[in-house]
């Protein structure tokens, strides 16, 4: 830690010793018709060849040699704009780009430099605009975040209905989900076939695979950084949608004109209405549906000083009647200073409150009944700084603080009027970090990107801790002896480096070499033995008996652009993971409300290692992209499958997907997208054996994850009707558009999983008992949806 302050230092004073006679150009660039910061907008100095980008708040800083020089401003979809300045003393300069209006929209993913595909040093990461997302087909019509990141190369899921998605053979606990740099712990609506961010509240999404900066950190496999709109500031404005299961509407507008704005977006299913008159259990009190609500406001205090503050809250309701069903939501709150110290030095303090909670219930009436809540919860204070000591450095240091609290179980079961109290006792955790990063131009071949961050949590009393036997690997382990720890008493701490790097090699003027290496470190475990993630799995921190998830993961990559107007972008990356402390679990494994669950929880090691291709044409009326992923996960666990190597529910050998959209005139666009996909790994028995003529299968050399599934795969189409612009000669104030779509055109029934089971007939004597395998597909058919989209 020594030795990081030391250079920290040592680069503080050389940027202050050297860079006197130097001087800054700094600003904002925003999107001229709503005021919107920019994220990633090139700021590039002609007479240097090199230029920055704006961070996340649409800042930007570069300091040069006094003189005169041409900057040209430029974002994808925007206007170019060229600024002739004579530097002789520090300037700020804000930039409004306006959208072009006479070219095709292009479909952005992964940076908006020009060649941003091969002359950063970033890889093994995608940004997704916002525009993309609403062009691709989805289920029932409706635009989703989710939907379009598994289209992209290295990301699965096991299948609809799983909540989540996987990255590189990461489980769905190992993804870290922010909002507006809040944690959503549970990010899925309706069982998984929704994402919880509303689009209309959505400006940039960003997913880090590999090449982690150091200022993030807590999960194994990647990031999702979503941030929201901050709301119109030149003038009111409206979007909405009715869809063929949910409506939503935003509305953002000035506070106060080019100084402070809002956006308030809502959006609420209405299945259980509309299917009511059919249902019978709708009838009775049953409830289906999920509404969430979304905000954010800020305000501009002056030059240095700006203010934000956003929140979430969002549940979905699933009751089979009055008495019986269950329910869960994320809520979240995010206030954030930004301050400009000087020119150079911009920083930003985050306070976070993030809840997730689940509850479950039932019974026949109040003396026979059943109530179960659990939630997680966490404050955070997250300090960031970032130094631009010159037009090659740009330096990163902060630091963070969480704390957590865990509700595993408030449960109380009736019998016959009598309580029974079979809660479990909360946990409270600290999780602290601090982190310093640099942004390096060596020259104009490499580049460098290094960092480091170290972690440290603690968890503290009141509690029981309990000590179990030890055991045959792959059996229940008993406890043998307990402790109980006072009130803020430390249980266990455990601390850990966490090293990041990566470079970039110049090859040509059209491509490059990238490699990376990082290490992460997970200190919260997503506890679910089932085939995908659900509301009701269980999150639980490091303890004695749970020690910390470590991975160390390294990238190498070719990047080139093709064509004569570099329309097309190709990438190959190769990635390898090893992975420590992975969890993994007895047979017949009891997760929920179990005060011993660490006797069912077993810990070994992991790997995963593949190649993704992917080729993406960005301009033209034709666009799209095709991403191939071949890759291997597996675990290596004491006690599981003979204590040989075996593949992970989310490993799939092969994953082609292919997007495709077509500009068919002004007012027509075709889109549609291609999935297939290996089969995920499932344990089937290998035997069985008739007690009482009853057939009972067995899996007799206790392998783990045996038979794949078929392989997936699925076609879907859509087609965009936009509104006319002008009727009757006048302009309409109304944007809008209808939206055609068909998920899974070809009807193709996907296995969600094959269980099997016993014959419903009478058994004869001496006959054999026959049995069946039964594939349970969530989807078996096309679904056509339409939905109408409006603007105002």
């Amino acid at each position: 830690m020594r030795q990081i302050l030391l250079t920290f230092l040592a680069l503080l004073v050389s940027a202050t010793v050297f860079g006197q006679d130097k001087h800054t150009i700094n600003g904002y660039i925003k999107d001229s018709s709503n005021g919107e910061a920019l994220i990633g907008a090139t700021v590039y100095v002609k007479e240097i060849s090199n230029g920055v980008t704006t961070n996340v708040y649409g800042f930007y800083s570069i300091t040069l040699e006094p003189g005169d020089y041409t900057v040209q401003f430029s974002y994808v979809g925007y206007s170019t704009q060229l600024q002739t300045v004579s530097l002789q003393q520090n300037l700020e300069l804000n930039v409004d780009l306006e959208i072009e209006s006479e070219t095709l929209e292009e479909i952005v993913i992964e940076g908006e430099l020009e060649q941003a595909n091969v002359e950063n040093t970033e890889m093994s990461t995608n940004k997704l605009d916002i525009r993309t997302i609403l062009k691709v087909p989805t289920l029932l019509g409706e635009a989703d975040v989710f939907r379009s990141i598994l289209l992209l190369p290295g990301v699965t899921t096991v299948g609809e209905g799983a909540s989540g998605f996987n990255v590189r053979g990461g489980s769905v606990g190992q993804n870290l989900v922010l909002l507006d740099e809040a944690p959503v712990y549970n990010s899925s609506h309706l069982f998984g076939f929704f994402s919880v961010f509303n689009p209309d509240a959505v400006k940039d999404t960003k997913l880090f695979k590999g090449a982690i900066p150091s200022r993030y950190g807590g999960r194994l496999s990647s990031i999702l950084d979503v941030r929201m709109k901050e709301g119109n500031s030149k003038k009111f404005e409206g979007n909405g949608g009715i869809g063929s299961i949910f409506s939503r509407l935003a509305v953002e507008a000035p506070i106060v004109k080019d100084k402070s704005s809002f956006i308030v977006a809502g959006r609420r299913s209405y299945l259980d209405i509309l299917a009511r008159p059919f249902v019978p259990l709708l009838e009775d009190g049953g409830k289906l549906y999920f509404y969430d609500l979304t905000l954010k406001t800020n305000y501009t205090f002056n030059r240095k000083n700006k203010l934000y503050a956003s929140g979430y809250f969002g549940r979905d309701v699933f009751f089979f009647d009055k008495q019986q069903g269950f329910s869960w939501g994320n809520t979240t709150g995010t206030v954030r200073w930004n301050h400009l110290y000087n020119e150079r030095l911009f920083s930003n303090v985050t306070f976070v409150y993030s809840n997730y909670d689940y509850q479950l219930q039932f019974g026949e009436d109040d003396l026979d009944k059943f109530n179960w809540k659990s939630s997680i919860s966490n404050f955070i204070v997250k300090p960031q700084f970032t130094y631009f000591i010159d037009s090659n450095n740009e330096l990163d240091f902060g630091g963070e603080a969480i704390y957590y609290s865990f509700t595993p179980a408030n449960a109380v079961g009736v019998s016959n009027g009598n309580a029974i109290d079979v809660s479990l006792d909360e946990k409270y955790n600290l999780e602290a970090a601090v982190y310093i990063g640099n942004r390096q131009k060596i020259n104009d071949w490499l580049s460098l990107e290094y960092g480091l961050r170290y972690s440290h949590f603690q968890l503290y009393g009141p509690g029981k801790v309990y000590q179990y036997n030890d055991t045959i690997p792959g059996f229940r382990r008993y406890a043998v002896s307990e402790e109980t720890i006072g009130k803020g008493k430390s249980v266990v701490d455990y601390g850990n480096f966490e090293p990041r790097a990566s470079f970039r090699v110049q090859l040509s003027p059209k491509s490059s070499l990238k490699g990376s290496y990082n290490r992460m470190v997970q200190y919260l475990h997503l506890i679910s033995n089932t085939a995908a993630s659900n509301p009701l799995d269980v999150w639980t921190p490091s303890s004695r008996e749970i020690k910390p998830e470590l991975a160390d993961q390294f990238t190498l990559g070719y990047f080139r652009d093709l064509g004569p107007g570099k329309e097309y972008e190709l990438s190959l990356e190769t990635y390898y993971r090893t992975a420590q402390n992975q969890v993994d679990y007895i047979d017949g494994a009891d997760i929920l409300i179990n005060e011993f669950l660490e006797g069912d929880l077993l810990s070994g090691k992991g790997r995963a290692y593949g190649l993704e291709a992917y080729l993406q044409k960005k301009t033209g009326k034709l666009t799209g992209w095709v991403s191939y992923t071949l890759a291997r996960t597996e675990s290596k666990v004491n006690g599981i499958n003979n204590n040989d190597w075996y593949p992970t529910r989310y490993d799939q050998t092969h994953n082609l997907k292919i997007a495709g959209f077509y500009d068919v005139s002004e007012r027509v666009s075709l889109s549609s997208n291609f999935v297939l996909v290996t089969g995920s790994p499932s344990t089937f028995p290998t035997s069985r054996y008739v007690m009482q003529d009853l057939l009972i299968p067995y899996n007799a050399n206790n392998s783990r994850n045996n038979v794949r599934l078929p392989t997936y795969h699925r076609l879907d189409v859509s087609c965009t009707l936009q509104g006319k612009k002008v009727k009757k000669g006048k302009k309409r104030k109304i944007e809008d558009n209808w939206v055609f779509s068909i998920y899974n055109l070809y009807s193709r029934k996907n296995p969600f999983s094959i269980y099997f089971s016993q014959r419903d007939q009478r058994v004869v004597d001496n006959n054999p008992i026959d049995s069946k395998a039964v594939q349970f597909s969530i989807i078996g058919s096309l679904v056509p949806a339409v939905s109408y989209n409006f603007k105002f």
